[in-house]
C-alpha cells in the first residue's frame, strides 16, 4: 500500500494563483479578468507584472463571460476569475450561449466551490455547479485535489483548445501530488492499487478518500483510490477496469450527488459493467453556514464516511 503525505497544507486557489502567474511569463496570449475577487482568486501577482493583460471588470459577471468569449476571436486565452457560484449559475445563460455553443476558448477558473466556502453560507456555497457545467456540449469540467494538481490544471489548460470549467476552493488542504507533475486531461491517476473495493474521488474528498484508505487497510480491506480531476471528458476505461477488478465501487466528492462525479461513474458502469455503488455527497441540500470542517463532518464529507460507505458496498457484492 502506498503510502501518501501532506508536504504542507496550502489552499488550491493559489495553485490557479501561481500557475496564472507563471503563464503570464511564458504565453503572451493569455490574458486574465476578475470580477472584484482579485484577492481571493489570487491574481494579484499576474496583475502586477502584466497590467495591460488584466481586467478588472467589477461585479459583473455578465459581461466578463461576454468580454472573455470576444478576445478569443483575436486569438487571446482568456481566464475568468470569481467564485463557483458566480462563475456558473448567475452567469449560465453567458456561458451556453457565448463560450459553450460558441466553442470558444475561454477558460472559466472557479474558486470557493462548494462547502469549504464555509461561513459565507449557502447564497455563496454552490453544490451544483459541476452538474451545470458538464451538461454543456463540449465542455470539459475539471475539479483538482490540491495545490500542485490546481497548478499544474492551470498551466494544461492553457495548451488546451475550447471551453474549460476548472473547479477549486478556499481552505487550505492537504498538498500530496508530486510538485511540477504533469496534468493530462481526461485522464484518471490510479493513486494506489487494491482487491477489495474502488473508491473514486475528486477535489477535496480525494485526500479524505486516501485516509478512509488506510482505516480500510487496518481492517484488512485493500482499496483502489483512483482521482478523477477531470469528470468530462471521463476517464471510463480506468473506471470499469477498476471495478472488474474489485466488484464494488464507492465515489466521493463535494458536489451534491445529483449531476456529480458519482452520476457520471454510474452511468458509465450501467452501460459497461454493472457494478453496486455508494455515494459520498450531499443529498440533494443547499449548504449553511459553519467552517469547512464543521460543515464536512455534518454533510458526511469525510474519511470516515466513505469508510463507512466502503464497508456498505462490499456486503452488496
Amino acid at each position: 500500500m502506498k503510502i501518501y503525505e501532506n508536504t504542507g497544507s496550502k489552499d488550491t486557489r493559489s495553485g490557479f494563483g501561481d500557475g496564472l502567474t507563471e503563464l503570464g511569463q511564458k504565453n503572451k496570449e493569455v490574458v486574465a479578468l476578475c470580477a472584484d475577487l482579485t484577492g481571493s482568486l489570487k491574481m494579484n501577482a499576474f496583475a502586477d507584472h502584466h497590467p495591460d493583460r488584466f481586467f478588472q471588470v467589477g461585479i459583473a459577471e455578465a459581461n466578463m463571460m461576454g468580454m472573455a468569449a470576444g478576445m478569443t476571436i483575436g486569438g487571446k486565452i482568456p481566464f475568468t476569475g470569481t467564485f463557483a457560484n458566480f462563475s456558473t449559475g448567475r452567469v449560465y445563460d453567458q456561458i451556453r450561449q457565448s463560450i459553450a455553443y460558441s466553442d470558444k476558448n475561454v477558460k472559466i477558473c472557479a474558486s470557493h466551490s462548494g462547502l469549504t466556502l464555509g461561513e459565507d453560507g449557502a447564497t455563496h456555497q454552490i453544490l451544483e455547479d459541476i452538474g451545470l457545467m458538464k451538461m454543456l456540449p463540449g465542455m470539459t469540467v475539471i475539479n483538482t485535489c490540491d495545490y500542485n494538481q490546481t497548478k499544474a490544471a492551470t498551466l494544461a489548460i492553457a495548451d488546451y483548445q475550447g471551453p474549460v470549467y476548472l473547479r477549486f476552493g478556499r481552505p487550505k488542504v492537504a498538498n500530496f501530488t508530486p510538485e511540477n507533475g504533469e496534468f493530462h486531461i481526461g485522464k484518471a491517476v490510479i493513486l494506489q492499487e487494491g482487491t477489495d473495493v474502488t473508491i473514486i474521488a475528486t477535489g477535496h474528498l480525494v485526500w479524505e478518500a486516501l485516509e478512509a484508505a488506510k482505516e480500510l487497510n487496518e481492517k484488512g480491506i485493500s482499496a483502489e483510490v483512483i482521482n478523477i480531476h477531470t469528470i468530462k471528458p471521463l476517464d471510463e476505461d480506468a473506471i470499469v477496469q477498476s471495478a472488474k477488478k474489485t466488484g464494488c465501487v464507492v465515489t466521493a466528492e463535494e458536489h451534491n450527488f445529483l449531476g456529480g462525479l458519482g452520476e457520471s461513474v454510474a452511468r458509465t458502469l450501467s452501460l459497461h459493467h454493472p457494478t453496486p455503488q455508494e455515494f459520498v455527497a450531499t443529498n440533494d441540500t443547499f449548504g449553511e453556514s459553519g467552517t469547512p470542517a464543521q460543515l464536512l463532518e455534518k454533510y458526511g464529507l469525510n474519511a470516515e464516511n466513505i469508510t463507512l460507505k466502503a464497508e456498505k458496498v462490499i456486503k452488496r457484492k
